[in-house]
C-alpha cells in the first residue's frame, strides 16, 4: 500500500515515473489522469471491506417510539446499513459500479458483484422505500438523496446483467425520493450554503444530472428552476471565509458547479465573474491544512480537495480559452487532486469509509 500511496505523487508539469504509470495514464500535459486497473483495485477494497459493516454507524434516526427507537442499522437499512453511515453505503455502491464499468476484468470484480447483489434486492429495497415513507420523510436530504440517484444514473444504459437487475431493483426508492424532492423544491425559499451534507447545490447537481440521464424532463424543469430561483441574483460570494473546518464543499464552486449547468456559456461567465471576484477565486486555489486525519470532522478537508478538483474543471471547462481563470482553476484542480490522493487511506476508518468515492469522482 505504501508503494499505491507513494504512485499518486503527480504534481502538474512533472515527469510521470514509471511507478507512477502502474496506477496512472496521464496527458502529456499532466492536466489529467485516469486510474488503471491496478490503481482501482486499491481503491475498490475500501468500500468492499464496509458494504457489510454495520457498526460503528451513525444512524441520524428519529424515533416514533420505544420499539422503533430499538432498531439496528441493518433493520432500519436493510441495503445501505454498511459504511458508517446511509449515504457513504450508498455512495460506495456508486463507486464499486463505476468501477466495474471501466475496469469490467477488476480482480475483485467477483467480489463486487456479490456484494452489491447481497445488498440491492427487491425485497431490502421495499425495506429503504418503508422508511422513507415513514416520520423519515426529509431523512437524507438533499446528501443521500443525491448519491442515490448518482449510483441509479451509473446503472442506467449499461448493458450487464447484474447492473440491470440492481437497477431495476432500485427505481421504486429513486421513484421515492424524486417524489420527495419534487414536493420539497417548491418550499424551499432558501438554499443551504453548508459546506456539509445539506448544501443545496451538490445535491441539485446529482439531481439535475439524473434526471437528464433517464429523461425525466419535469424533473429536470424543477431542478433548473429551481437553481435560477435560489442562485440566478447571487453576488461577490464571501469565498474568503472558506474553509469553515468540516467542510467537504466549497459553497461557493459547488453553486457555481451547479450553475454551469443551468444557463448558457456566456451567460454563466457573465454570472461566475460576478459571483467570484478574482482575489476570492485565487483564495479557493490554497490547499485547506488537515491536522488530524484520525478525526472523523477535521478530515472531511481532505475531500474538500477532491470536490474543489471536481468543481474547479467543471467550471473551467465552460471558461473561454483565452480567460486567464481557466488556468488558474485547471492548475489548482490537479494540485489539490495530488494533494489528498495519498491519504484516502491514511486517515482509519474516519476516511477511507467514504474518500475513495470522492477521490474516483475527482479523477473521472
Amino acid at each position: 500500500m505504501k508503494t499505491f500511496l507513494a504512485a499518486f505523487a503527480i504534481v502538474i508539469g512533472m515527469q510521470v515515473s514509471a511507478q507512477t504509470k502502474q496506477f496512472f495514464t496521464v496527458n502529456a500535459d499532466s492536466s489529467k489522469f485516469h486510474l488503471t486497473v491496478e490503481g482501482a483495485s486499491h481503491l475498490a477494497a475500501l468500500p468492499l471491506k464496509c458494504l457489510q459493516q454495520e457498526y460503528p454507524n451513525k444512524t441520524s434516526h428519529t424515533s416514533e417510539g420505544n420499539e422503533d427507537h430499538l432498531r439496528t442499522p441493518k433493520q432500519m437499512h436493510p441495503a445501505f446499513y454498511g459504511c458508517f453511515d446511509w449515504h457513504s453505503c450508498v455512495h460506495g455502491h456508486w463507486m464499486l459500479v463505476k468501477l466495474l464499468k471501466q475496469f469490467p476484468d477488476l480482480p475483485e470484480a467477483a467480489k463486487v458483484r456479490a456484494a452489491i447483489s447481497l445488498n440491492i434486492t427487491p425485497e431490502n429495497i421495499r425495506g429503504e422505500v418503508a422508511y422513507f415513507k415513514s416520520l423519515s420523510k426529509n431523512y437524507e436530504r438533499t446528501y443521500g438523496w443525491a448519491w442515490l440517484l448518482k449510483l441509479q444514473s451509473e446503472l442506467t444504459n449499461w448493458n450487464d446483467a447484474d447492473g440491470k437487475r440492481w437497477k431495476a431493483a432500485l427505481q421504486p426508492l429513486c421513484d421515492t425520493i424524486v417524489n420527495l424532492w419534487m414536493d420539497y423544491l417548491p418550499k424551499q425559499t432558501y438554499p443551504n450554503r453548508t459546506g456539509v451534507h445539506p448544501n443545496t447545490a451538490f445535491g441539485l447537481v446529482f439531481a439535475l444530472d439524473y434526471a437528464r440521464t433517464v429523461n425525466n424532463k419535469k424533473f429536470e424543469d424543477a431542478v433548473t428552476k429551481a437553481a435560477i430561483r435560489l442562485y440566478g441574483k447571487d453576488k461577490n460570494a464571501p469565498a474568503s471565509w472558506e474553509p469553515d473546518g468540516t467542510d467537504f464543499l466549497s459553497p461557493s464552486l459547488e453553486e457555481a458547479d451547479l450553475m454551469r449547468r443551468v444557463l448558457g456559456k456566456a451567460e454563466f461567465v457573465k454570472w461566475f465573474t460576478a459571483f467570484i471576484p478574482q482575489a476570492s477565486l485565487e483564495h479557493l486555489t490554497q490547499l485547506p491544512v488537515v491536522s488530524d486525519r484520525s478525526d472523523y470532522q477535521i478530515v472531511h478537508l481532505d475531500g474538500l480537495c477532491f470536490s474543489r478538483s471536481w468543481c474547479m474543471k467543471g467550471i473551467a471547462s465552460e471558461l473561454p480559452a483565452t480567460d486567464n481563470r481557466k488556468q488558474l482553476l485547471l492548475k489548482a484542480a490537479v494540485h489539490h487532486l495530488n494533494a489528498s490522493l495519498p491519504n484516502v487511506t491514511n486517515g482509519g476508518y474516519g476516511g477511507e469509509h467514504w474518500l475513495a468515492s470522492f477521490a474516483v469522482y475527482a479523477l473521472d
